[in-house]
């Protein structure tokens, strides 16, 4: 009767390392097994903590812009109240603009100029960092993220648009992009100029709150249709309608840090693209080149491999990749925000040059301002 030799007989028998006497498949299973993680993986928690600072801070800048608009709504002035120039986070238009204006002119503007530093900043997170800004700051990002989180809590999942749906309405957020785009296109540096110094442009932050403030029965209906799309679908605001995002994805595209998966190492699992909240198929792909990414690191955070997946730069001529940790990763945010927005602040280049009088004459009949025709 024949007998079976088990490996470790035959590596006795002949002088041959036994991880070359076993078959190919044989050998790819144990150095993946052999390569499972050690450490714990800490993304998620440096990722939450600066999506809640953040979501914290707008609020602050939120009840601290109300108040300095009610201060000239009462006729209250004696608090002397500053306006919080970083509202102006909420304004990407007006950065879009002011950039604009900045490149032609070589002038730094004199009205919501934080709104132009605050875009510089995401800009350049989202070109050196993937599109970090949506997923670790974007205070819509996160509120959008915990809906569709507490969805999956009350149905058990979060429900998937068919490709042939889902494709077009992605469409959407370029559509509207490629209008913003086009007329500020066609402004010169005077209609910027003028749109910005108008009485429309000097207070659109102030008619930005009125808009929530003074909400109709429609704009609730429609609020409402938001919240209930993004607790059924991840992300329907970011996925979909999104302008913002959409420029931030196109500037992310030509990032050189980008998911990166080691196919040697990777068990196959699909943890990682069940894990995606952007659905795209991680585990398929060498790299994840895409305007949906956004550098959530949810896809690494949930892989067993040591080093099947990373978030890493290439290294040429050898095609090899630096990986950059997660503690990396979230200090040069920081330093990315914080070193722009501090320039800005110390350079005199961060406040709006608008006297008080103006906002006493303006603030209270915000609404009555109408949108001037650009130039």
């Amino acid at each position: 009767m024949a007998s079976h030799i088990s490996p470790t007989a035959i590596h006795d028998l002949v002088d041959v390392p036994i991880d070359q006497i076993l078959p190919a498949s044989t050998r790819r299973k144990l150095k993946k097994k052999l390569d499972l993680r050690i450490e714990k993986d800490r993304s998620q928690l440096y990722r939450k903590t600066f999506q809640f600072t953040f979501l914290a801070l707008n609020l602050w800048l939120g009840a601290k812009f109300f108040f300095w608009v009610r201060q000239f709504e009462t006729g209250n002035l004696a608090e002397n109240l500053r306006r919080p120039a970083g509202v102006e986070g909420w304004l990407p238009i007006a950065g879009l603009m002011n950039l604009k204006f900045w490149i032609l002119s070589g002038h730094i503007p004199q009205v919501h100029p934080a709104a132009m530093f605050l875009l510089i900043t995401f800009l350049a997170m989202s070109f050196l960092l993937s599109k970090a800004f949506c997923s670790w700051l974007c205070p819509v990002g996160t509120v959008s993220e915990y809906l569709w989180r507490l969805g999956k809590t009350i149905f058990g999942r979060n429900f998937l648009l068919p490709r042939w749906v889902d494709l077009p309405l992605r469409s959407l957020k370029y559509l509207l992009l490629g209008f913003f785009a086009w007329a500020i296109s066609t402004m010169s540096v005077v209609g910027i100029r003028e749109v910005m110094e108008s009485p429309y442009g000097l207070i659109a932050d102030v008619k930005m709150l009125n808009f929530f403030r003074h909400i109709g029965e429609t704009g609730l209906v429609v609020l409402g249709i938001f919240v209930l799309a993004s607790v059924l679908v991840q992300n329907f605001w970011c996925r979909f309608l999104c302008p913002y995002g959409a420029l931030l994805g196109m500037v992310a595209f030509f990032s050189p840090a980008r998911i990166r998966r080691n196919a040697s190492s990777c068990i196959d699992c699909a943890k990682c693209a069940k894990a995606c909240p952007s659905s795209l198929p991680v585990d398929k792909l060498a790299s994840i080149k895409s305007v949906e990414c956004t550098g959530c690191l949810e896809c690494v955070a949930v892989c067993p491999s040591q080093s099947a997946l990373r978030i890493g730069l290439p290294l040429l001529p050898e095609k090899k990749t630096v990986a950059i940790p997660s503690w990396a990763m979230a200090a040069a945010i920081a330093v990315l925000f914080f070193g722009i927005v501090g320039f800005a602040q110390a350079t005199g280049h961060w406040n709006s040059a608008i006297p008080n009088a103006a906002y006493e004459v303006l603030v209270p009949h915000a609404d009555q301002a109408a949108h001037p025709m650009p130039k």
